[in-house]
C-alpha cells in the first residue's frame, strides 16, 4: 500500500486544500523498503568512485585528483580555502570569468567541515557530497513510494545512480547537495508542511544557479493553493512561499551589488561563462553544427540524454503527476534547452529533474514482475554503462561532466 494515499479535497479544512495533499502529515518516517534501495545506490556509485579512482592512480594521479580536483570543484575548493574574489583572464578575447558564477552553500559547508573536522578541503567536499547523494536517493525514495509504491521507487534509486552522468554524484560537485535539499524540500511540499518547504527550497537556492527550481515548485504550488481556496490558506503557507526564493534571489542581489549593477550583475557573469539565456538559439546551433565537433562520443551522449528528458517530460505531465514534481521539473528543464552555454553539461543539469524517471521506473518495475531475467540484463547493461562513461568523463574527456 501506498505511504502516501491522496485525500478528498475537503473545503472547510483550509490547510489541506490541495490536490496533491497527502496523508500522514508530519511524520518523516523512512519508508519501508528504503534500505535495499538504498544499498544498491550506495554499491553503484561507490563502484562508480572506486573506478575512477583506480583509473587515476593507473595513469599516475593522486587518489583524489578525479574525485575532487576537477573542472568545478577546483573552484569550489578555491573559494572554501580563499573566499571569493577570484579572476580569470580568457585570451584572445579578453573575457573575465569570476568566481561569483558559483554559489556559496557548498564552498560555505567545505570550509565549515575542514574546520571542524581532521579532514582536507578536498575530504570535506567529497563527505559533504557522498551524504547529500545518500539523502537525495532517500528522498527519491520516499516520493516514489508515496505514489508509485516499492518496486517503482526502487526502480527509480536504482536509475538515478546509473544514468551516464551519476558520477556527478561521487565527485565534489553541487548536484547532490542541491538535489538533496530540493527532493526534501518537494517532500514537505507534498506533505503539506510549507514551512520546511520554504526554509529547505531557500537553502536549495544557495546551491546552484538552477536552485531556482525548488522555490518554482514551493512558490508555484502555494500560488495554486491560494487561488483554489480564494487565499483562506495558513499562515505556514505564505512564509514557506515568501522564504523558498530568499536564498536564490539574495545571492544573486549580492552578486549585483559586488559588480555595480545590482539587478543584472550576476547574469553579466554568467555570460562572461557563456551562459545566457537565448530562447534556444544556442541549442538550435549546436544541433546544426554537432557534425563539426570532435568531442568523441560526449555529445552524442549529451544530446540522447536531453532528448530523452525531454520526452520524460511530455511523459510526466501526461501522467498528471502533482503539480510541485511538475513545476520543479520544468524548471530544471527550460534552461537545459533555452540557455546557451557548454551542450556536453547540460545532462548534469538534467540530474537533479528525478521526476523525470518516474515513466522509465515503472516500466522497468513492470519488466521485473513478468520477466525479472530481462530487468536483471538491463539493470547491469545500465549500471556497466555509467561505471565506463563516468569514468571516461571525469579521467580521459576534454570536457566538464
Amino acid at each position: 500500500m501506498s505511504t502516501f494515499s491522496p485525500q478528498r479535497r475537503d473545503s472547510s479544512a483550509h490547510e489541506r486544500p490541495g490536490t496533491w495533499a497527502l496523508s500522514g502529515r508530519g511524520r518523516w518516517a523512512c519508508p519501508p523498503g528504503a534500505l535495499p534501495a538504498l544499498a544498491l545506490f550506495a554499491a553503484v556509485r561507490l563502484a562508480g568512485a572506486a573506478v575512477v579512482v583506480t583509473v587515476d592512480r593507473l595513469s599516475g594521479h593522486s587518489m583524489l585528483k578525479g574525485l575532487a580536483h576537477t573542472w568545478d570543484s577546483v573552484w569550489y575548493l578555491h573559494i572554501a580555502t580563499h573566499g571569493y574574489g577570484t579572476r580569470l583572464h580568457i585570451s584572445p578575447t579578453g573575457t573575465v570569468q569570476t568566481d561569483w558564477a558559483f554559489f556559496p552553500l557548498y564552498p560555505e559547508l567545505i570550509r565549515a567541515s575542514a574546520a571542524l573536522l581532521p579532514l582536507s578541503p578536498a575530504e570535506a567536499a567529497l563527505l559533504i557530497s557522498w551524504l547529500a547523494s545518500a539523502l537525495a536517493a532517500l528522498g527519491v525514495y520516499a516520493i516514489g513510494h508515496g505514489f508509485h509504491g516499492r518496486a517503482v521507487a526502487t526502480a527509480m534509486v536504482a536509475l538515478w545512480a546509473a544514468l551516464p552522468h551519476s558520477i556527478v554524484l561521487s565527485l565534489a560537485y553541487t548536484e547532490p547537495l542541491f538535489t538533496a535539499l530540493a527532493v526534501w524540500s518537494l517532500h514537505a511540499v507534498l506533505r503539506d508542511r510549507w514551512l520546511p518547504a520554504g526554509v529547505l527550497a531557500g537553502l536549495a537556492g544557495l546551491s546552484r544557479p538552477n536552485g531556482i527550481a525548488a522555490a518554482a515548485a514551493v512558490v508555484g504550488a502555494a500560488a495554486w493553493e491560494v487561488v483554489c481556496h480564494r487565499g483562506r490558506v495558513s499562515p505556514a503557507l505564505w512564509a514557506g512561499a515568501c522564504l523558498a526564493p530568499l536564498g536564490w534571489t539574495g545571492y544573486l542581489l549580492w552578486v549585483g551589488h559586488r559588480t555595480g549593477d545590482l539587478l543584472h550583475g550576476y547574469f553579466q557573469v554568467q555570460s562572461a561563462w557563456q551562459s545566457r539565456f537565448d530562447f534556444g538559439s544556442g541549442t538550435l546551433h549546436f544541433l546544426w553544427s554537432l557534425p563539426l565537433y570532435d568531442g568523441g562520443v560526449v555529445y552524442p551522449v549529451a544530446l540522447v540524454t536531453v532528448a530523452a528528458g525531454i520526452l520524460a517530460f511530455c511523459l510526466l505531465c501526461l501522467d498528471r503527476a502533482p503539480l510541485p514534481l511538475v513545476i520543479y521539473t520544468a524548471a530544471l528543464l527550460l534552461p537545459v534547452v533555452a540557455v546557451s552555454g557548454p551542450f556536453e553539461s547540460k545532462p548534469r543539469f538534467l540530474l537533479p529533474a528525478f521526476p523525470l524517471l518516474i515513466a522509465p521506473a515503472r516500466a522497468l518495475a513492470r519488466a521485473w514482475r513478468t520477466r525479472p531475467a530481462r530487468f536483471l540484463a538491463v539493470g547491469a547493461a545500465l549500471t556497466a554503462v555509467s561505471l565506463c562513461y563516468g569514468a571516461y568523463l571525469v579521467t580521459f574527456a576534454n570536457h566538464s561532466p
